[in-house]
């Protein structure tokens, strides 16, 4: 993945040609991603080969709460008794078919990941929060050691503890 690149979702980025198999996906990228940058309600990433514009991937970060009741007792034990917590919501990630098998997918969610734990630096939260649209995707998530809440088993978190160890912070 070396000569691809991630950047903020701007004008300028070809993004008709998108095609990751859900139409929703699709959808978002060609018609909603950058209304959601100029309404500041979430941040698109997306992944291009320079010096190309053409849209292979992309994933969303935006900033959300967590009812303390969904975590693990294990974890809730160890955090502060506020009913609610700061988390980054990793809202959608998709991977044009072109970019299947490739390593894409990984590629992006290192970089959400990386992305929001130095966000957590100036801003806190606790963890990354993912909601798997299917099976396909929990499974991914749960790859990089992603957890299921207690009430949603494919709304899945990631703490920011364990990304920093994963980073070497």
């Amino acid at each position: 993945m070396i000569s691809y690149h991630i950047e903020p979702l701007t004008k300028s980025h070809d993004r008709d040609s998108f095609s990751c198999g859900s139409a929703a996906l699709d959808r978002y990228l060609r018609q909603q991603a950058r209304q959601d940058v100029e309404k500041r309600v979430a941040a698109p990433f997306v992944l291009i080969e320079p010096p190309a514009l053409r849209v292979l991937g992309y994933y969303t970060l935006s900033a959300s709460v967590l009812d303390a009741s969904e975590l693990p007792d294990t974890l809730a034990r160890k955090l502060p008794r506020y009913p609610q917590l700061p988390v980054t919501l990793l809202g959608r990630l998709a991977v044009d078919q072109s970019m299947r098998g490739k390593g894409a997918g990984q590629f992006l969610l290192m970089d959400a990941l990386r992305r929001s734990l130095e966000a957590a630096a100036s801003i806190a939260a606790m963890a990354i929060l993912v909601d798997a649209k299917d099976e396909a995707a929990e499974d991914f998530y749960r790859h990089y050691s992603f957890l299921p809440l207690q009430r949603q088993p494919r709304r899945l978190f990631l703490s920011m503890k364990t990304i920093a160890e994963l980073f070497g912070d």
